[in-house]
C-alpha cells in the first residue's frame, strides 16, 4: 500500500526524529498554536522501548453490537488480520479504541505479524492482551494496558485508513506519530519541516542549560535564556 499520501518517511527524516523528544516536539507545536497534538492515554508498555517515529496507519473500533461482535468477525474482509496485512513496512499503528480498557485490541500474534513486516510499532488509547507474548514479540507498544477479553468482547473493528480519534486526537492516515516515554505526539505533514528544524537545536539549548543547572546557576534568565546567556551558549557552538 505505497502511495503518495502514505509515502514512508526517508531514514535522515526518522533518525532526527528519533533524536527529538515529544515534550519538544508538543512545544515547538504549542508555539505555532497546535494546542492538541497529545494522545492522552497510550503510555509504554514497557519502559525503555526507545522513541519511534513513523507515519500513521490508521485503525477503528466501534461498541460492539451482539449480531455483529462475535469470534466470526476475526474472518470477516474488515477484521483485523486483514488491516495488519496492509500495513506498510516502517508505519505505526494508531487505533481508535475509544478508551475502552476492558478488550485487548491485539494479542501476542497479531504484534509479531506486525514486527515481522516491519511496523514501527503500535499506540492505541485501548488495551492488548497476552501481554507476555506482546513483550516478546518486541514490538515496541503504546497502550493504556492490558485485559485478557478479546476486542469482540466489547468493541466491534470497522475498517482502516480513514480519519479516526485517538486519545482526544484527531488522526488523519499519513500524520507523523512520534511515541517516548512521555507518550505519543502527532505531527501534521504541514509542520514536519518546522519540527526538523528547530527540534535538535531546542534539544541542544536544553542540555547546555541542564548542564548549567548541575553546576549551580539559577533559573532566571537562564530558562528561557536572557541576552547574556544565549551569549554563553552561542560561544560553545563556536
Amino acid at each position: 500500500m505505497e502511495n503518495q499520501e502514505f509515502a514512508t518517511l526517508d531514514p535522515q527524516t526518522i533518525e532526527t526524529l528519533k533524536a527529538i523528544t515529544t515534550a519538544t516536539i508538543s512545544t515547538i507545536l504549542f508555539k505555532k498554536g497546535l494546542r492538541n497534538v497529545w494522545l492522552r492515554g497510550p503510555l509504554p508498555l514497557k519502559r525503555g522501548q526507545g522513541r519511534i517515529a513513523g507515519r500513521a496507519f490508521t485503525m477503528r473500533f466501534i461498541p460492539m453490537r451482539d449480531d455483529l461482535s462475535s469470534p466470526q468477525a476475526w474472518s470477516s474482509p474488515k477484521s483485523t488480520r486483514v488491516a495488519v496485512e496492509q500495513m506498510p513496512a516502517g508505519s505505526i499503528a494508531v487505533v481508535d479504541a475509544m478508551g475502552v480498557r476492558d478488550a485487548g485490541i491485539f494479542g501476542d500474534i497479531l504484534c509479531a505479524r506486525m514486527k515481522v513486516r516491519g511496523v514501527a510499532g503500535l499506540v492505541t488509547d485501548g488495551v492488548v492482551r497476552d501481554i507476555t507474548g506482546v513483550i516478546g514479540s518486541e514490538l515496541p507498544v503504546w497502550a493504556q494496558g492490558t485485559s485478557s477479553p478479546a476486542a469482540v468482547a466489547s468493541l466491534h473493528f470497522v475498517n482502516w485508513q480513514e480519519p479516526i480519534a485517538c486519545g482526544g486526537v484527531a488522526v488523519f492516515p499519513g500524520d507523523i506519530i512520534v511515541a517516548d516515554d512521555d507518550g505519543a505526539v502527532l505531527i501534521p505533514p504541514e509542520y514536519l519541516e518546522e519540527v526538523l528544524k528547530q527540534g535538535p537545536e531546542q534539544e541542544r539549548l536544553e542540555a547546555w542549560i541542564l548542564t548549567e543547572v548541575e553546576q549551580g546557576e539559577a533559573l532566571p534568565g537562564l530558562y528561557p535564556p536572557n541576552e547574556e546567556a544565549a551569549a554563553r551558549y552561542a560561544a560553545t557552538k563556536e
